[in-house]
């Protein structure tokens, strides 16, 4: 979608207020079910095998139990759901009664709102044509099918269960099911993978023209098979810029294709962004219910215990806290149940400030200067500013005003730049596409080190 700045400054001060309230209207949850783990993933899973409809499998019967019972014991801040995204794992492993279940325990306890955005995360070969219309009759409207690559060497590569002519028939279920707003996850930068593999899966993809592509670099996380197998930069994952040339072409084929480049690594069609996800983006709050999901409510972050059995015990401390005979007795405080959780931390102004431009750097259209000020004061806005200059004469990061870049030579900007340039307070910071968006870990590092040095 192509935005006007004035635009982007209400949808962003908008956002704001939202997130100050402190009010979610969004929940994730976790489905940590996989028939297998793929060698690059650190989710917390648990594998089932071959079993492809939870009805039949005794574990996943439990786990939905447990998840709405968390659901039903969770705070309700007054606000219906205005987006809902199934994770995993495979949630597809479900069955559509028990995804009915979970959303309508949802639905009872918090609402959701008509117009709801409602995602589901997809494998191929895990799901049926009835299965599908099931989910959608349920309230699913959108789904993300998990491809990685169309070459099934790749695929066995780093551990998936499909195979390409599964994908392609995983597009068919999907189409005949009616489900138009769909999503495809691509990774690039895989072992042995090279550039014109890539380039094929990407034109793989366009072909097939879903409403929404993700297109994921890999990283090698400590305590994956691909951890223990490879190094990152080394042999046989692709040489770093080998995986810059990846990202590049990606960015050219897909917006050729007429994909909207709107997030580092996401892509839509004109109306079909994820709203969920930009909930994450704009920094704002959400519900993550499930094990090992994270939540940001009430200005504190917190994720539940990633093994299946402490998930499960925190769930029935939630409950026994939560009980009329427990607050009589005055048993169990909030801090025991607290220390039962991972992480949990009250988020600081300085933490809100660098997620706010983490996250909000992340998005094409970067992040307002006028909502910085309003929400962090002008002398942090000039603050961020001299750390981000060196970068605006390299070109990765661009100022927009009038929606418009000013490059960098340009006056009267350029010409105060010794004394600490003045932003245009109607306009916004944001990285260049692509440049900008590969070179982002080093941006951010830098800027978070400035920052921290001044608080």
């Amino acid at each position: 979608m192509n935005h006007t700045t004035d635009y982007l400054t209400f949808e962003l001060k908008k956002s704001a207020q939202v997130a100050n309230s402190g009010i979610p209207s969004s929940a994730y949850l976790h489905v940590p079910f996989c028939r297998r783990r793929c060698y690059y993933c650190d989710f917390p899973v648990f594998v089932v095998g071959d079993h492809k409809h939870g009805e039949n499998s005794g574990t996943i019967v439990q786990y939905v139990a447990v998840l709405c019972q968390e659901i039903q014991e969770t705070k309700n801040l007054g606000a219906s759901l205005k987006t809902v995204f199934f994770g995993g794992g495979t949630p597809s492993l479900l069955s559509v009664s028990q995804l009915s279940n979970i959303l309508e325990t949802l639905d009872g306890k918090f609402g959701i709102a008509a117009e709801a955005e409602i995602s589901i995360e997809i494998d191929p070969g895990t799901f049926t044509l009835e299965q599908l219309r099931g989910y959608a009759a349920a309230g699913v409207n959108r789904v993300s099918l998990g491809v990685q690559a169309f070459q099934d060497e790749l695929l066995q590569a780093c551990g998936r269960s499909h195979s390409v002519a599964d994908i392609f028939e995983a597009v068919k279920i999907i189409r005949s099911a009616g489900m138009l707003n769909f999503s495809l996850d691509l990774i690039s930068g895989l072992p042995h993978q090279t550039l014109e593999q890539w380039e094929a899966s990407l034109q793989s993809a366009v072909e097939i023209s879903p409403t929404h592509l993700s297109s994921y670099d890999l990283i090698v996380e400590q305590g994956t098979a691909f951890g223990r197998y490879f190094q990152a930069g080394a042999q046989p994952l692709p040489a770093d810029e080998t995986a810059a040339q990846m990202y590049r072409l990606a960015r050219e084929i897909l917006t050729d294709a007429g994909y909207e480049h709107y997030e580092i690594s996401n892509y839509a069609r004109d109306g079909y962004q994820c709203r969920h996800n930009r909930v994450y983006w704009e920094n704002r709050p959400y519900y993550g219910l499930g094990m090992g999901a994270a939540s940001y409510v009430e200005g504190r972050r917190f994720t539940r215990p990633r093994k299946t059995q402490e998930y499960y015990q925190w769930v029935r401390s939630m409950s026994r806290l939560n009980s009329p005979a427990t607050s009589k007795l005055g048993g169990e405080t909030q801090p025991d149940r607290d220390r039962e959780i991972e992480q949990n931390f009250q988020v600081s102004d300085n933490d809100v400030l660098l997620e706010t431009l983490m996250l909000g750097l992340r998005l094409a259209e970067g992040v307002t200067l006028s909502a910085l000020t309003q929400k962090f004061t002008q002398q942090t806005v000039e603050k961020i500013w001299r750390c981000l200059q060196p970068y605006w004469r390299q070109g990765w990061v661009e100022i927009m005003t009038e929606d418009r870049a000013i490059p960098y030579g340009i006056g009267p900007l350029h010409a105060t730049l010794g004394d600490g340039a003045k932003l245009p307070l109607s306009g916004s910071l944001r990285l260049s596409d692509p440049e900008g968006f590969l070179f982002s870990n080093t941006i951010l590092a830098d800027l978070f080190s400035k920052l921290g040095e001044d608080n």
